[in-house]
């Protein structure tokens, strides 16, 4: 009997132990499954890409998650106007490299039309909002990938992956719903739609380790160079189509770079000689600021700053 029975047994398989992920992976998984989720539970998802480095590591996540398939969804871009022209550069190359859709919301349409007034100070940040809602209800987008990180700032931080917004754009904190094991609830009425942020877990500094790592091509306004600036409120600004150096404030030539890259009157640079990826790593390990916090004027309108955009439907 035990003779046939060892004759008959079949041979012991060897189970190997699944391969054990590092941080970057672990965050790559994450956002991977994020963004999965959001292809099977919705109808008509867009990602906002602006050419910046974390919507470009959302584009280059969504590459890898459905490949060789291409990306199934659109961009969109509200154009303030105001932008870095090496960004808009940069973001043109990237769409026609991946033949992928860009939809362009420009804020000048909407001052051009009345549905907005410019700003006196010039800064078009916080008229964002509109162009950005209308364009959402006219194309019907349900869902909508954001670059957003917790660590950036405090209204983030409060944020979820999955953001329920109402049919008037609006973030109310009484409706967000508890992620648990990984598990989203993309539920909405007609109407409303929800906003994916599938970097909130990662920090400044994930992302540019990442950004190294799969050796992502970033606009070269990320790494050091000569630029004339001049200093308002402890930030570094250029001189652009949204005006230039006020009565007493002088330009002069620094050797700087950009953490973070928005709407040109309220997008700070910093002093650097980081012109490698080892360098803007270092140095971005060694900051005890958020590219927000150091670099962002609209930010500092007032305390609740960014809580207030994000009520009002933009971020």
């Amino acid at each position: 009997m035990s003779e046939l029975a060892s004759e008959t047994s079949l041979p012991t398989a060897t189970i190997e132990p699944p391969p054990t992920l590092d941080a970057l992976g672990r965050l790559e998984s994450e956002a991977v499954h994020i963004m999965r989720e959001v292809a099977g539970e919705f109808d008509r998802p867009v990602i906002l890409f602006s050419g910046g480095k974390d919507s470009t590591l959302l584009l280059h996540l969504a590459v890898k998650a459905f490949w060789p398939a291409p990306v199934p969804f659109p961009l969109l871009h509200v154009d303030t106007g105001h932008n870095f022209d090496e960004v808009i550069d940069f973001r043109d190359r990237v769409v026609e490299r991946y033949g992928l859709r860009l939809v362009v919301a420009k804020v000048q349409d909407w001052i051009d039309d009345g549905r907005l007034t410019e700003r006196p100070d010039g800064t078009r940040n916080p008229l964002q909002t509109v162009p950005l809602l209308d364009t959402i209800t006219e194309n019907r987008f349900d869902a909508v990938f954001g670059g957003g990180r917790r660590d950036e700032e405090r209204a983030r931080a409060k944020e979820r992956i999955f953001s329920l917004r109402n049919s008037f754009g609006q973030w109310e904190p009484r409706r967000q719903r508890p992620e648990l094991w990984n598990l989203y609830n993309g539920r909405h009425r007609p109407g409303e739609h929800v906003r994916v942020f599938p970097l909130s877990n990662w920090t400044e500094l994930d992302v540019w380790r990442y950004i190294q790592r799969e050796n992502i091509e970033l606009p070269d306004i990320y790494y050091a160079h000569e630029r004339e600036v001049y200093q308002r409120d402890g930030m570094w600004l250029a001189e652009g189509p949204w005006g230039g150096p006020r009565a007493g404030e002088t330009k002069v030539r620094r050797t700087v770079r950009y953490r973070t890259v928005g709407d040109g009157s309220c997008t700070g640079a910093v002093e650097s000689v980081a012109t490698t990826l080892d360098e803007v790593i270092a140095e971005v390990a060694a900051s005890r600021l958020t590219e927000r916090g150091a670099t962002r004027a609209d930010d500092r309108l007032s305390e609740a700053a960014m809580e207030d955009r994000k009520r009002e439907g933009y971020f």
